[in-house]
């Protein structure tokens, strides 16, 4: 069943707050082993305009628009508005958080697939690739700080894609990936204890 609208309103006014208080965004679909942290082509972060959102950016959306069945729950990457939406299996919860999307429309990645593993802390280890364009990027990174996997990540079944945090607050909003949904880190801790394996996942 579609969820109510008073979870709809709550999502919404919740995240309406979390945006107007930055000092909740500390530092603390999604290539795993991404140049999100180190892009090789992506220009500064201060040369590009800084992005006006509010909460009425984002377009609401229904789970039955996407999905056949809401089974244990979908979650959507919209990656026009640059938000992701969370319906939990119970036909109650609904989520909504602000994301940055990849730099170009030849990063992205659309379709249908699913949350296969997930990971707290996860590690981060460079391609071969990107160490030969970058030969000072360390051969693993360990979780914690800098880390641009960020606290949390979701795998998903198309190799080397994810869902993850960012210790980059700046990504947030933007168009700013090298391919991954990237989430503030409180909201993908937040995601990341509701989201179960096996959730169905659309990069829209």
């Amino acid at each position: 069943m579609p969820p109510k609208p008073i979870h709809r309103r709550a999502a919404l006014f919740g995240l309406g707050a979390a945006l107007a208080t930055p000092s909740l965004f500390t530092p603390s679909l999604l290539r795993a082993q991404s140049t999100d942290a180190f892009p090789s082509e992506e220009p500064p972060i201060s040369d590009q305009p800084v992005v006006q959102r509010n909460i009425s950016s984002f377009r609401q959306q229904h789970w039955q628009d996407h999905f056949d069945e809401l089974g244990i729950g979908c979650l959507l990457a919209d990656v026009t508005s640059r938000a992701v939406h969370f319906w939990d299996g119970d036909g109650e919860t609904y989520r909504l958080f602000p994301s940055s999307v990849p730099m170009s429309e030849e990063l992205t990645k659309r379709g249908y697939t699913k949350v296969v593993r997930k990971a707290k802390n996860p590690s981060w280890t460079p391609t071969a690739s990107m160490r030969e364009r970058d030969p000072s990027l360390p051969q693993r990174m360990d979780g914690g700080p800098g880390n641009p996997l960020g606290t949390r990540a979701m795998y998903l079944t198309w190799p080397a894609y994810l869902v993850h945090g960012t210790h980059d607050t700046r990504k947030i909003g933007r168009q700013s990936s090298s391919g991954c949904i990237g989430l503030y880190n409180q909201h993908v801790e937040q995601l990341f204890e509701m989201v179960k394996i096996g959730t169905q996942v659309r990069i829209l």
